[in-house]
């Protein structure tokens, strides 16, 4: 009798412990899937140089292969311009500029997600006409009668504007031309004018006048004349998807990134 009392409790004992593993396996299963639908749920909004567009598109591309239920948005625009943009309150979870001080200036103010700041890729600046005209040759030919309108980004705002003054006053031509110059508010205006005609010249990046069939790069400025043209980006501390957030920019590290980044002419960092 005893030892069928035993048995009994050995029975129910071991019942016990396997319901309570069952309850936990659920648990933790149900919790598991919940955390993949809080990351198929999120959405990002990324504040992007100009320059970075089709590269940026096809990234999210390959990225959502593997993560597609992340839903990723872009607000493209002068570096400058984003920045303010984020300073008044803006939402953006993860900012990416084409210079070095506007996410500077977003980590003094401490704006910035400790650990997440990183550099995507450099550049090159360039100076390119429309592909039909022939005889300029050097930055020196801007101060000629035959060029009458210089196409250049919006020096307060954009970077790439930034760059070109610095080549111009280095070159030692700045004051010859700067009568000529034509302001656009980002990169791509300036490309747009060069492509139209709407301007002789223009000062883009190299990877701006690789996209383009309409323009031929007359050369490439010397890095030792301008700042060095780098691509800061990190994850703003006001993100609501921080971790989605982080994950992106890591993902912006990858092999898989940086082929996309090679592809449209960037280079790595």
């Amino acid at each position: 009798m005893i030892g069928l009392m035993k048995n009994r409790r050995q029975f129910f004992t071991l019942i016990s412990v396997g319901v309570v593993s069952l309850l936990l396996t659920i648990g933790l299963r149900v919790l598991s899937d919940s955390t993949v639908v809080a990351q198929s749920n999120s959405n990002l909004l990324v504040s992007a140089a100009a320059s970075l567009k089709e590269t940026m598109e096809e990234i999210k591309t390959v990225y959502q292969q593997s993560k597609p239920g992340v839903n990723i948005n872009y607000n493209f625009g002068a570096s400058g311009a984003l920045l303010q943009q984020i300073q008044q309150g803006a939402p953006a979870d993860i900012f990416i500029s084409a210079g070095k001080k506007q996410v500077d200036a977003l980590e003094q103010a401490g704006q910035l997600l400790g650990g997440t700041r990183a550099v995507l890729a450099k550049n090159r600046l360039v100076l390119v006409v429309p592909k039909n005209v022939a005889g300029v040759t050097s930055f020196y030919q801007l101060s000629g009668d035959n060029i009458k309108k210089i196409a250049i980004g919006e020096p307060r705002s954009v970077p790439a504007g930034q760059y070109g003054e610095q080549v111009l006053k280095k070159l030692g031509i700045f004051e010859k031309v700067k009568t000529k110059f034509v302001y656009a508010n980002n990169v791509r205006q300036v490309l747009a004018a060069v492509e139209s005609g709407n301007a002789d010249a223009g000062l883009v990046y190299r990877t701006d006048a690789k996209i383009s069939d309409k323009v031929k790069i007359v050369v490439v400025a010397d890095e030792k004349y301008h700042s060095p043209i780098i691509y800061p980006m990190a994850v703003l501390k006001s993100s609501k998807n921080a971790a989605a957030a982080k994950d992106f920019v890591q993902f912006l590290t990858s092999e898989q990134a940086k082929a996309v980044l090679t592809k449209y002419g960037f280079l790595l960092p």
